[in-house]
């Protein structure tokens, strides 16, 4: 995928972009380069002070390919509240212009490799699709009311990921609002037993570190020495060496999701009603008694009907139970995701004392074999079986919370998630070791620092979404990164995503490290800045050649921050300097003074210069 251009045209702006807001994000002559050097990947950095909008051009980004993909999915899995053709979601009206690559079987003889996409949502309406470069509709275009679902799913990149170091809550809400319409989807596949595939099908995902080990364990057991090879030189990774994964067998469901089991259609559901309903009168009962004999009667009468639900009568309230695992591997319909795990797995057993299926695996090629053979050798199928098993923990949020999220414009939405404690999670992982460099005894993952899981994390997601045409909106991915992982992280992004040219990812990433900057060229640079008074953002790119520049031209020119030392030490500086000005101070030892405060620096070396200028100054006056 290859982004062209952003207008926003929303009345009302969308965050800090105004209405008019236009960005073009190549020219005809850099795509043009970019288009003859297909295995050249570079993301779009974008960077800027801390308001000045680099956030909201990711923001904006996933909000409109969460509208698109609202509209793409099938209408049975979409809740009540995003059932509407023009759903009022901010941005309310946009222009979105970008490049998708073609696969060889959907193009013709000299057609183009990649399809030219225009985007357009008015105020009120619903967004479109026009193919601009289709040759079967030359003079219209092809318009997405003419496109076919298989059609529509070419025009439109493959994933969407998200991930924010700094969790940030603007740019999740699209992906924690896809995340719930994956887990209705499944949900409603299991409770009605139908077929699924074992993975999402919608394709936004928000990766956030509740992913972390699902995408260490894919890439450790899938990827090859060579490609795990910033992992074994930046961290010291040599080789997983064991990991469990707890399954829960039975969950509690409410009343309300018990009802969801009911097979019977309106008509009989009426029917059993009104049957029911006679026969507790002939028993005397009061209307209010009827009611409840009624509920009470539905309700097992499904239990009896499926053998995956029971019904547990304790103190003060009636409890449901649903074995999910009998539901996800029901019969040859199923994904039998739990069933090729437990083929992969050294040991597996039930724990009764806590209602679990334990799987350990103790790691060899035999056990990666066993993975290869049950997931298509792909790392990617793996992780995607782990993303619907992960989804289901979701479970026990309520329905009122689900609605109120799916119209929420909060900035606040991971507050009002509850996260259940690791026993109440239908799937988790533990004991997860590996070998490292330097260390005598294999380590657990929990054990690595804040910035190697987050290195870790960020080149995994990439490693697993290598071979696809997809967007990755990755909000400051390096805040924990020491300088030298800084300095190298655009190479290690380059290892990870450079490929034969078959796919074309898009990335952007919002970043205050000039190291990026400096592993850039200038039309890949996007710096952000915010009119004070107007509060209009504009984005240009750098001046001057920013690829190989220093981190003090970048972080001058770019950052505006001419100092190159902290704040407290600049004081210290300014202190030093004004004695100096006085013209009262002993120049010799004032300067020893400087020596033996600060350490060495630009600031420190004009100033002593521009002591010694002052000192040799005065002295030709002396003499003269």
């Amino acid at each position: 995928m290859k982004l062209l251009r952003l207008k926003i045209t929303d009345p009302d702006g969308f965050r800090s972009l105004p209405c008019g807001f236009e960005h073009h994000f190549r020219t005809e002559l850099s795509l043009q380069d970019e288009l003859a050097q297909a295995n050249d990947f570079a993301p779009f950095v974008c960077a800027g002070p801390n308001g000045s909008g680099k956030s909201n051009l990711l923001e904006a980004l996933a909000a409109i390919f969460f509208q698109l993909e609202v509209l793409r999915v099938r209408r049975s899995f979409l809740p009540e509240a995003l059932q509407d053709e023009a759903p009022d979601v901010s941005p309310v009206a946009y222009e979105l212009e970008y490049l998708i690559k073609l696969s060889e079987e959907y193009r013709t003889s000299g057609s183009p490799r990649f399809a030219h996409v225009v985007v357009i949502k008015e105020a009120g309406g619903s967004p479109w699709l026009r193919w601009e470069n289709n040759d079967a509709f030359p003079s219209e275009g092809f318009v997405s009311s003419r496109l076919t679902d298989e059609e529509r799913d070419l025009l439109l990149p493959q994933y969407v990921q998200g991930y924010s170091s700094g969790e940030n809550e603007i740019l999740s809400l699209p992906f924690f609002k896809m995340r719930f319409v994956q887990f209705d989807e499944y949900w409603n596949a299991l409770t009605r037993q139908l077929s699924y595939p074992g993975h999402p099908e919608t394709r936004l995902a928000y990766l956030d570190s509740g992913f972390s080990q699902a995408i260490l364990l894919c890439n450790l057991l899938f990827q090859d020495e060579a490609t795990l090879k910033p992992f074994r030189e930046d961290v010291g990774i040599d080789a997983l060496r064991e990991f469990r994964i707890i399954l829960r067998r039975r969950i509690p469901i409410d009343a309300v999701q018990l009802e969801a089991f009911d097979p019977a259609d309106e008509d009989q559901k009426r029917e059993r009603r009104n049957r029911i309903q006679a026969e507790a009168r002939t028993r005397g009962l009061s209307e209010s008694e009827i009611s409840q004999s009624v509920d009470d009667w539905v309700r097992r009468e499904i239990i009896k009907g499926n053998p995956a639900l029971s019904e547990t009568d304790e103190p003060g309230s009636t409890r449901y139970r649903l074995n999910l695992l009998q539901l996800l591997e029901g019969d040859e319909r199923s994904s039998l995701v739990v069933s090729a795990l437990k083929r992969c797995a050294t040991l597996n057993y039930v724990d009764d004392a806590t209602d679990t299926l334990v799987l350990d695996y103790w790691v060899n090629e035999t056990t990666r074999q066993a993975f290869r053979e049950n997931f298509d050798g792909s790392a990617l199928a793996l992780f995607q079986a782990f993303q619907v098993l992960l989804t289901l923990n979701l479970y026990a949020v309520s329905e009122v919370l689900k609605a109120d999220l799916y119209t929420s414009t909060s900035h606040y939405v991971s507050e009002t998630v509850p996260t259940l404690a690791s026993d109440q999670r239908i799937m988790r992982f533990k004991f997860v070791r590996f070998t490292k460099q330097g260390v005598a005894q294999p380590i657990m993952l929990k054990e690595l620092s804040d910035g190697e899981h987050q290195l870790l994390h960020s080149l995994g997601l990439c490693l697993l979404f290598r071979d696809t045409n997809s967007l990755f909106l990755l909000d400051e991915p390096e805040t924990h990164f020491n300088p030298d992982w800084r300095a190298n992280f655009i190479s290690r992004l380059r290892q990870c995503l450079l490929g034969n040219g078959e796919c074309a990812q898009e990335m952007l990433i919002t970043t205050h490290t000039p190291f990026l900057i400096s592993d850039s060229k200038p039309e890949k640079v996007l710096v952000f800045a915010k009119d004070k008074s107007s509060g209009k953002v504009s984005i240009s790119h750098p001046p001057y050649n920013t690829l190989g520049a220093s981190i003090n031209k970048i972080t001058m020119n770019t950052f505006g921050k001419r100092e190159t030392v902290g704040g407290h030490a600049q004081s210290l500086l300014d202190a030093l300097r004004a004695r100096f000005e006085q013209g009262t101070e002993d120049k010799e030892a004032l300067i020893t003074e400087i020596y033996q405060q600060l350490g060495d620096s630009v600031e420190k070396v004009l100033l002593i210069k521009a002591i010694l200028d002052g000192a040799q100054s005065g002295n030709g006056e002396e003499h003269g």
